[in-house]
This record gives C-alpha cells, structure tokens and sequence, in this order.
C-alpha cells in the first residue's frame, strides 16, 4: 500500500497539475498587459485574435470535461487502479504529438470547437480560469487509476479512445499550441503597429 497522504497526488499526476497551472500562468501574464482592443485584434479576418485563441481552449474544455469525467467513473467502476509511472501506447504518443505546438500537423477547428468571437476578455478569461480549476479537479479524481489502462474517448474521434493520461497530455499540449499561437498574434500586433 502507498505510504502517501489520501490527498498527496501520484508523481505524473502532480506533474499534469504543475503543467496546467503553468499554462494558466503564462495565459494570464501574456493577457494582463493587453487592453480590450489588443485582446480582440485579428492579424486578418481568417487568422483568431488572442482572445479567441483562448475561447477555442475553452471551447475544447466543454466538450473534453465530460469525456475525461466518463473515462475516470469507467475506470473507478472497473477497478483500475495503479501507481505508475506509465507508459502510453502508440494512439495516447500520437494524439500528444499532433497537438504539440511544434507539430507540423495543421488542422481547422471543428464547428463545435470554434471560439465565439463577441465574447468579453473577462468572460473568456473568467472561463478559461474556470476550466483550468475543473482540469486539476479531475486530475484529483483520476489520482491513484492506471492512467494508461483507463480510456477516454477521442472528442474527434470516438471510435478511437486513447489512455486517460494521453488525455491529460493532449489537453497540456493543445493549450501550449495555442497558447504559442496567441504568442504569434501578438508579435503580429506589433509589427502591425510599427509600419
């Protein structure tokens, strides 16, 4: 039996949780300076502002909270515990590596991943916030499965489920990616500004 407190999280879902606050941090460091305008402006009309590459993580939130709550009552109601570390089979490695920023892959948001883009900046900040707190909360709940036997369905592709942990990872990194991509409209911003 671990020797751990209930409430001390497993090493790798310690470092999920460190990773999403991470993200949260550098959001709102690279949000506190800009003003509304700034938030909200577009390189072009088919490119999104920051905000809206904020919404499109909260957009991804919606639809990813559920999915990670029906992989983790599946596996507390299986029985599947373990303590790791783990290792991911090949689904889990790809998903991770194509939402990784530097991933080549470039894909167009699903309708229903699409940011809305009249939303206030504290509205989506506010969101965004919101669901970050609900990404550890699950991570707390997930604490103690075996995060590589447990599945969660794929939101794009459900008929291809991948390790719960992959899930956290996808997640980890689909908001770094777009996260360097708010980085980018940034930096456009000001090139912009100076002609």
């Amino acid at each position: 039996m671990d020797a751990r407190s209930p409430l001390a999280l497993a090493p790798e879902v310690e470092d999920f949780r460190r990773q999403f606050e991470e993200v949260t941090n550098q959001v709102d460091a690279l949000v506190s300076s800009l003003t509304d305008a700034e938030f909200s402006w577009r390189p072009s009309p088919d490119h999104w502002s920051v905000g809206e590459c904020i919404d499109h993580l909260n957009a991804i939130a919606r639809v990813y909270l559920p999915v990670l709550d029906d992989g983790i009552a599946d596996a507390i109601r299986r029985s599947m515990y373990a303590a790791g570390p783990f290792r991911y089979n090949w689904i889990g490695r790809l998903h991770v590596f194509l939402t990784r920023p530097d991933s080549w892959i470039r894909a167009r948001a699903l309708r229903s991943f699409q940011p809305v883009p009249s939303r206030s900046r504290q509205e989506v900040m506010a969101a965004f916030r919101a669901y970050q707190v609900q990404y550890v909360d699950r991570l707390r709940q997930a604490n103690g499965l075996d995060l590589a036997r447990a599945r969660a369905a794929s939101p794009v592709w459900g008929w291809l489920p991948m390790p719960l942990g992959s899930a956290f990872a996808v997640l980890i990194a689909h908001e770094r990616r777009h996260l360097a991509q708010a980085q980018r409209v940034l930096q456009a911003q000001v090139r912009s500004s100076q002609r």
